[in-house]
Parts: structure tokens; sequence; C-alpha cells
């Protein structure tokens, strides 16, 4: 036991009271050494583990910026998607105004589909109403996505969009004399919230003076199909020349191959301004399975439509005779 009454050092008990401290002996001062040692090791880790708490973020004297002021990563992503979606609408230009052409069958000159009930449908290879007959071709997916450069390019829903085209023959349903009494190969469908139509449909001939296109209008909505005046939009889309040649090799399209040897893009009299830069489907598909031909028709309803009527005179080809 630790005698109370002799005097100590640093909690240790002098072996020479009488002396002062540095005056002790070896022993004495190697002792002093380690119980300062061990002092300064805990200073040490503790200096240490403040400064690693310095520098991890969370640590309360770190510099990291706090959550408030740091973006995160949904917020960075959302503002990106804005700029690209914003980047993405100012490149968009406006759907060409092309002619309705000599065969429209809206009731601008005549012969008018847009009142017959039945019009609107996703099928337009047969006829409705009084006749059935089912036109044939290889088969093809009309695809349009209608965006509204007005709302900055955001998809257009609700808006009702009217195709036509030709037959295999190069006839078109209404005016050609081989098939006045049918009404094939027209037809109404509403955009989705996508902006998105599809028709299902037949593989058009080329037919003399014309590269191969699709006709269509854009209407406001479905109940203003029954004037033109209200159509907001009237274009063509034009058919890739790799994909024709190939579908033109195909019983039944003799005709449209010599008819696309006297043609080109550029000397069309429609797409001939720019060859179609904006009118030229995207094709995916085959001739066994069939063909989707694809393409996006930025809408301005800010801008009036100039074209669009049906000019007089015969067209080129079967349909024009």
């Amino acid at each position: 036991m630790t005698d109370p009454n002799r005097p100590t050092f640093e909690g240790r008990i002098l072996p020479n009271p009488t002396e002062p401290p540095q005056d002790q002996g070896l022993q004495f001062d190697l002792g002093t050494l380690r119980t300062r040692r061990g002092l300064l090791g805990l200073f040490g880790a503790g200096a240490a583990a403040l400064a690693i708490s310095a520098c991890t973020p969370g640590g309360s004297t770190g510099t990291t910026p706090s959550a408030a002021t740091t973006p995160s990563a949904a917020a960075t992503t959302a503002g990106a998607a804005a700029t690209t979606a914003a980047a993405a609408a100012a490149d968009l230009t406006e759907i060409p105004e092309e002619t309705a052409g000599p065969y429209p069958g809206d009731g601008s000159n005549g012969a008018d589909v847009l009142e017959q009930s039945g019009v609107v449908r996703s099928d337009i290879r047969s006829s409705f109403g009084t006749s059935t007959t089912t036109a044939e071709g290889i088969p093809l997916t009309i695809k349009l996505t209608v965006l509204d450069l007005a709302s900055g390019g955001a998809p257009f829903a609700g808006v009702a969009v009217y195709v036509w085209h030709c037959d295999r023959a190069g006839n078109y349903s209404m005016y050609s004399a081989a098939v006045k009494n049918e009404n094939y190969l027209r037809g109404v469908q509403v955009t989705d919230a996508a902006g998105v139509v599809e028709f299902t449909s037949i593989f058009p001939a080329c037919y003399s003076g014309r590269w191969p296109h699709i006709h269509f209008e854009v209407y406001p909505d479905q109940s203003k199909i029954t004037d033109a005046a209200n159509k907001i939009a009237t274009s063509q889309l034009a058919l890739p020349q790799n994909v024709c040649d190939t579908v033109y090799a195909t019983s039944g399209y003799e005709q449209s191959v010599t008819n696309l040897a006297r043609i080109t893009l550029s000397s069309d009299n429609v797409f001939g301004d720019d060859s179609a830069a904006h009118q030229l489907a995207t094709m995916s598909g085959d001739v066994s399975s069939g063909y989707t031909a694809a393409l996006t028709v930025p809408v301005d309803t800010r801008t009036t439509p100039s074209a669009g009527s049906a000019p007089g005179g015969n067209g080129g080809g079967p349909g024009g005779r």
C-alpha cells in the first residue's frame, strides 16, 4: 500500500523525498518519460481524428457544401432533359405544305369520303359502305407522329389525320375509272397522347410523273374533318428509293419499275425543291412481313396553311387518265 504521507511527482512517489524530481535517479526519469509519451500519443490520436473529421463529408468542421446548396442528381438530370428538349424543339421544321393533288376526296373538288360513316378507321385496305373490295399489295404500316410547334414541339394529341394514296396499279379510289366506286386506301385516325396515328395499308405504286408518295391532312379534331377548310396542314410522305426498288421487284408492281426509272426525288414536282428533306419516311421491315413507314410531322397552328387546294387538270399515271 502507498504511504499517503510521502511526497509524489505526477502521481508517483519520489524515491528521494529530499531531492528535486530531476535528481530522483534513472529509474524514476524513465517512468516520467513513458508517462509523457503516453499523453502525447493520446493527444496525437485526438488531433488526427479531428483532422480526419474535418476532411470527411458530414464532419462537423468540414467544408463540403450542404445538401441545400448542392444540386441533386435528379435535379441535374431533369435540367439536362429540359435543355435537350428545348434544343430539339428549336431544330424542328414545320412540315412543308404541299398540294392535296387532284384526288383528295375531302370535298374540296367534289368527291368526299370524309362525310361518310366508317371513314374513321385504322385499316384502310378495304372499301367500306357499298363495297368491301380489298386493295392488294405488299403490307405497309403508316406511322405519323404529329408535334405541336406552338407548344414547343410537344406531342399533338387529339388532332385528326386523314391519309390517302393510290393502289398497286396507280389508281386512286373515287376518281380513277377502274376504281371509281371504291373508297379504299382512305381513312382517318385521331392522334393518341404521344401524337401518333397508325394506318394499316399497302405499298403504293409509282405512277407516271410522280415519286412514290402518301398524302395526308391534319385537322384540329375529328369533328372538323367534314369541311376541308378546317385543315391545319396538308403534306405528303415520300418513300425511299431502296425500299421502292425492293417492293417493285415483286409481282403486281411491274409498271412501277418503269415509272420509277424515269423520275428522281430532285426532279419530282412536289419534293424537288429539297429532295424531301423533311418528308422522307424512315423505313423498317421487309417484303415478307411488310414494311413500316414512319414520319415526324411538326405542325404550327400559328401559321396559315398556304397549300392543300386540289389543282385542276389531269394528274400523271393511271390515276390521272
